[in-house]
């Protein structure tokens, strides 16, 4: 059986611990001051795996995520009976990507061998900052050094790397972030994840900004440092091929792109998202958040899900608009009309064409252009209307 989606299948594992909670995070991440029973959770990993597996028969798995919290802190060999579960769940394709997120803590990168040996072939580290002043403030446990020295390990381990960096941090200046880029590039294997610092509700830095104590970029400075980040990626040779992400052309994670070209993907794990095509349609799924309470219900039930929502063709398009048009790429408007049952409005289109927001790549492809990546949101509702 061929794969549902014409943009492919993937897996997306979740490990929710972390070492401590960064003050700007709002991902499903945990801390606990006991030992995590990595084998209890194994056996639930493989449990939700067959469960999917059977919901999703003769798929072919191109590209496995294991995400977080930090990945990094399981061990070795519970990440290779997690990807052991993956294989004996679906066919993985040859060659197939797996990324492992990983803190780049001088303890975690003495463990790469141990995941290159267990199937990872791909490694994210998060950096975050090349300023010990910054790291401490975002939070984090390691410093420049140590960052350093796991970049060089995991450059030597692995066949692909990138590393996250965090811009528009307080205080940050355009000149700041131009020196710390050139440096980050020059680093750089082959792919750079650049994320603008964002102030999320539920955050320890949500909190210091609604009392007024955390300072951020305004939205000119911020554009500033965005428009900064294209100029010196375009440069080194590492463009953009979606707002956050550059990469040597070839070297784009193909994970990432799959969720961008609104493919198929299982998200297993406590607080995974899935998009499973089924008999009826696309379904819409997400994992019980706490970890205690996901492995419960797996252990019970199978698996750990409290969302499993049919989409409706008009969610399913406006999904795919607001996926697509981060890509450098565009999306295809023919897939589009099979999706949604319907075309863009061509006023809408041309509006949007006239006044620099959107440009067409092909008869059949459309993008969004730099000035409007500015003002994506107000782009995508625009044309979704």
């Amino acid at each position: 059986m061929a794969n549902p989606s014409d943009a492919g299948f993937g897996v997306y594992i979740h490990w929710p611990f972390c070492a401590a909670k960064c003050p700007y995070c709002d991902f499903n991440s945990h801390v606990r001051h006991q030992p995590v029973d990595e084998a209890r959770y194994v056996a639930a990993f493989a449990a939700e795996i067959a469960t999917t597996a059977r919901r999703t028969p003769g798929r072919t798995v191109e590209s496995i995520f294991l995400g977080g919290g930090t990945p990094s802190l399981m061990a070795p060999e519970t990440v290779g009976a997690i990807l052991d579960a993956v294989a004996g769940a679906w066919t993985v394709a040859p060659g197939a990507e797996v990324t492992l997120e990983a803190n780049p803590s001088s303890v975690e990168a003495e463990r790469f061998r141990g995941y290159r040996a267990a199937g990872v072939n791909r490694v994210s580290l998060g950096v975050q900052a090349l300023s010990d002043t910054d790291l401490r403030q975002l939070g984090r446990l390691h410093n420049v050094a140590e960052a350093m020295a796991a970049i060089a390990v995991a450059t030597a381990t692995f066949e692909r790397t990138s590393f996250d960096l965090i811009y528009a941090r307080p205080g940050q200046s355009p000149a700041s972030w131009r020196t710390e880029l050139t440096e980050a590039l020059a680093r750089a294997s082959d792919h750079l994840s650049l994320y603008q610092l964002t102030i999320e509700p539920g955050t320890r830095y949500f909190d210091l900004y609604q009392a007024g104590k955390l300072a951020v970029p305004d939205e000119a400075h911020a554009a500033e440092l965005y428009a900064v980040t294209q100029e010196v990626c375009d440069r080194a040779g590492r463009p953009a091929y979606e707002i956050s992400n550059h990469a040597a052309p070839g070297a784009e994670c193909r994970h990432n792109l799959l969720y961008w070209r609104y493919g198929e993907y299982a998200g297993i794990g406590p607080g995974a998202h899935g998009r499973l095509l089924l008999e009826d349609g696309r379904h819409a799924t997400a994992a019980i958040r706490a970890p205690e309470h996901w492995l419960q219900r797996v252990e019970s039930w199978g698996d750990g899900l409290d969302l499993d929502e049919l989409l409706s063709r008009e969610e399913e398009a406006d999904e795919m608009l607001l996926m697509g048009l981060r890509l450098v790429e565009g999306f295809d408007l023919d897939r589009y009309e099979r999706i949604a049952g319907r075309r863009l409005d061509p006023r809408r289109l041309t509006d949007l064409i006239d006044n620099g927001m959107v440009e067409t790549l092909t008869d059949h492809r459309v993008r969004v252009t730099r000035a409007g990546s500015f003002v994506l949101d107000a782009v995508v509702a625009d044309l979704a209307a």
